[in-house]
């Protein structure tokens, strides 16, 4: 099948909860070699403590702020499942930012964590791929790279400024990866979403309740979409079935993004 990725081996970051969770389950379910990351690792042994270390999915925590961290996790997939073909960079964080307090740090906390944590990843998983390829005949696909962005690169409130800015610079990453990979046949894309029940948005709503009926009113489909509906793009963007897709931010949200930007909090 086009959109299969049965026997291709992804490194799934923010696996512990929510997209992540959702995407490493459901790569696992349809054949892929799935390792989980995350740096709740109490999270991750409730989720995946009875399929940890056997068959295919694994999980690896730790701080993927970290270098080291990085560097350990790619020996760990490639110790557990020999190659990677695909990275699915999940780990996000939303906080609230303060516009106008100097003292405010959580533009450069989201910027490590959102976008620079991404990139890192990014650049030690694709010499891996371009390594893998080498050895290989034929022209084939190297690996694929899929960053999880948000309407928020586009559309903002004030609280969300440091946000949409990582969200904006994930995005633009993305576009240029995508031109500095495509010679070795890495394919780099995104996916942008919003009205998607993720643990961030959960957690926000939590905080303010009155988000949801916004979110809801300002979304066509009047609702919020469950994570595993985000699965699908995906992993069409994993599988060969994209194969001339690189460098595209997918958008899925309900059609929130087509409406008057000024709109529900975007997450």
């Amino acid at each position: 099948m086009a959109f299969s990725i049965t026997g291709k081996t992804a490194i799934v970051t923010g696996a512990a909860n929510g997209i992540g969770l959702a995407v490493a389950r459901t790569f696992a379910d349809r054949g892929a070699n799935v390792m989980c990351a995350d740096m709740d690792e109490k999270r991750l042994a409730e989720e995946l403590g009875d399929v940890a270390d056997e068959g295919n999915i694994r999980y690896f925590a730790g701080d993927l702020r970290q270098r080291l961290t990085i560097a350990n996790l790619v020996s760990a997939t490639i110790d557990a499942f020999d190659e990677i073909d695909i990275l699915v960079n999940a780990s996000r964080q939303v906080m609230e930012t303060d516009a106008l307090n100097p003292e405010d740090t959580s533009v450069e906390q989201l910027l490590e964590q959102n976008l620079m944590t991404a990139l890192r990843l990014s650049q030690q998983v694709a010499c891996r791929m371009i390594k893998q390829s080498d050895g290989r005949e034929g022209d084939g696909p190297a690996g694929s790279i899929i960053n999880l962005s948000s309407i928020a690169a586009h559309q903002t409130r004030p609280e969300l400024l440091g946000y949409s800015i990582a969200s904006a610079g994930l995005e633009q990453m993305t576009r240029s990866m995508a031109l500095a990979l495509a010679p070795h046949r890495i394919r780099v894309n995104a996916v942008a979403f919003g009205s998607v029940m993720s643990a961030s948005l959960k957690s926000s709503i939590g905080d303010h309740p009155e988000w949801r009926e916004e979110i809801e009113t300002r979304t066509p489909m009047h609702r919020i979409a469950s994570p595993t509906e985000l699965v699908d793009a995906v992993q069409f963007l994993a599988s060969e079935g994209s194969g001339f897709v690189t460098g595209d931010v997918m958008t899925v949200d309900g059609g929130r993004s087509l409406l008057d930007p000024v709109s529900a909090p975007a997450h």
